[in-house]
C-alpha cells in the first residue's frame, strides 16, 4: 500500500526500539518501556536513525510476495542481487562496482566489529574523527583496540577535517586503521573530492587502512554531491574498504543487510575467512527480496523522500531562527539528522538530557555520546512526517 510522507504512522506493539524503549531519566545505563508516555502526553523519540516513514510500496510489495511461499530456509545471494546493487552505485553514485567485490553482511556494524578483528592486531589504534557515530567506538574498544580521534574543526558554523592533525596521528606507527564517515554523522557533511582525495592519501602513505562507513550516501541534500570513495585513483580505492548499505536510505534497518566493498582481492579473501569466524552464511530471504527491490525500483521513493526532508530540515531551521535563536543549527549536507549546539545553555550533560526528556518530552540522542567534542550538543531525527517533527520542535523552543 502506497503511504504519503505525512501520514503517522502507530508503531506501537511491532517491537520498535524507537518507540517502544527510552533511557531511563534516572539511570541512562537502563532502557524502559515508554507505554506509559502515550496519549497526549507522549514521549517523542527523535534519536535512533530509524524514519518514522513507510518504506517504498515496490518493497512491501517484494516482501509480501515472499512472504507467500511458505518455506523460508537458507537464502543464496543470487546473480540477480549483485546486479541490483551494482546497477544502483552506477547510476545514483557514479562508480561500477564489480559484482565480486561485494561481500555480503548482517549491518554495517557488526561488519566493522569483523573488519577491526581481521585487520588490525589486539593493542593497536584505530583512528576516528570525532564528534561521530558512537558505535566506531564499541566496535574498536571491544576488539581490544584502542582509538585515536583526529577530532574535527568546528569553524564559522561548519565543520572540516584537521589534516595536519590527521598526518601525525596516521603516521604514528602503532595506528592501522581508520575510519571515514562519509557523510558525516552526526555533523552533516558531505565531504567533497578534495578532502576524501586527501584523507585517502594521508592513510595510504602511512600504511593506514581506510574504512569509509558510506551508508547515508543516499540522503544529500540540494546543491551538494556525494564523493564515494570508490571513484577515487584506483591505487586509493585498493587500500579501501567501503560500507554501504539499503537500510538508511529506505528505512530497512530492521532487516540487517549490507553490502561491503572491497576492492583487494586478498583482503577481500581475508575478510570472508572471519565472517566465517561469527557463523555467517548470507542474508535471509527477505532482506535479500527487500535490498533488491529497494534498488532496481526504489529511485522515484528517494527522490520523493529528499524532497520531504529537504521540507523539513527548512522547518526546522525556521524555528530555531524565529523562536530560539541563541541555539545554533549546524546546516547539514546530508544524512537525516541535524546536530544542534546548545553550548550558550551552560548545561553539563545530565541536565541538559533531562531538560530535553523531562520538560520537552522529546528523546534525543545526546551530544555527548558521540564524543568529549559533542558534549553541549544534541542531535535530532527529522525523517518523520510533518506534524510529528513540528510538535517536537514546537516542545524545544518552549522549554529553550
Amino acid at each position: 500500500m502506497k503511504r504519503g510522507f505525512d501520514e503517522e504512522i502507530d508503531r506501537r506493539n511491532t517491537g520498535s526500539v524507537k518507540w517502544e524503549i527510552m533511557q531511563d531519566p534516572d539511570n541512562p545505563e537502563r532502557w524502559i518501556r515508554t507505554d506509559v508516555f502515550y496519549g497526549k502526553n507522549r514521549m517523542l523519540p527523535m534519536w535512533v536513525a530509524d524514519m518514522d516513514l513507510a518504506s517504498p510500496a515496490v518493497v512491501q510489495k517484494a516482501l509480501a510476495a515472499r512472504a507467500a511461499h511458505p518455506i523460508y530456509g537458507y537464502t543464496m545471494v543470487d546473480d540477480d542481487y549483485y546486479a541490483a546493487v551494482c546497477g544502483w552505485m552506477q547510476r545514483r553514485q557514479g562508480w561500477s562496482v564489480p559484482p565480486d567485490w561485494i561481500v555480503t553482511t548482517p549491518g554495517v556494524i557488526p561488519a566493522l566489529h569483523v573488519l577491526v578483528r581481521a585487520f588490525t592486531a589486539p593493542g593497536q589504534k584505530v583512528l576516528v574523527q570525532r564528534p561521530v557515530y558512537y558505535p566506531f567506538f564499541s566496535a574498536v574498544e571491544q576488539n581490544r583496540r584502542q582509538l585515536v580521534s583526529n577530532s574535527l574543526v568546528l569553524q564559522d558554523g561548519r565543520y572540516g577535517m584537521d589534516f595536519d592533525d590527521l598526518a601525525h596521528k596516521a603516521a604514528r606507527p602503532d595506528v592501522a586503521m581508520a575510519i571515514l564517515c562519509s557523510p558525516h554523522n552526526p555533523v552533516g557533511r558531505v565531504w567533497e573530492a578534495d578532502e576524501v582525495r586527501r584523507f585517502a592519501e594521508i592513510c595510504l602513505r602511512h600504511d593506514v587502512r581506510v574504512v569509509s562507513d558510506e551508508i547515508h550516501g543516499d540522503l544529500i541534500y540540494p546543491g551538494h554531491r556525494f564523493t564515494p570513495m570508490g571513484v577515487m585513483e584506483n591505487e586509493l580505492l585498493q587500500n579501501s574498504i567501503i560500507c554501504t548499505a539499503p537500510s538508511k536510505t529506505f528505512n530497512l534497518a530492521g532487516l540487517q543487510n549490507s553490502n561491503i566493498i572491497i576492492p583487494d582481492e586478498a583482503r577481500r579473501r581475508r575478510f570472508r575467512q572471519a565472517l566465517k569466524t561469527i557463523g555467517y552464511l548470507g542474508p535471509g530471504p527477505f532482506a535479500a527480496a527487500a535490498c533488491k527491490a529497494a534498488y532496481n525500483e526504489g529511485g522515484p521513493w528517494l527522490d520523493r523522500l529528499l524532497q520531504h526532508l529537504n521540507t523539513n530540515l527548512i522547518r526546522l531551521k525556521t524555528t530555531f531562527a524565529a523562536r530560539i535563536p541563541h541555539i545554533p543549527v549546524i546546516d547539514p549536507q546530508g544524512t537525516y539528522l541535524v546536530w544542534f549546539d546548545c553550548r550558550a545553555l551552560q548545561l553539563d550533560p545530565p541536565a541538559l538530557r533531562s531538560l530535553m526528556i523531562e520538560k520537552a518530552r522529546v528523546f534525543l540522542d545526546e551530544g555527548y555520546i558521540f564524543g568529549p567534542e559533542g558534549s553541549g550538543f544534541e542531535r535530532i531525527n527529522i525523517a518523520c512526517p510533518a506534524t510529528v517533527l513540528q510538535e517536537a520542535l514546537d516542545r524545544i523552543a518552549a522549554v529553550l
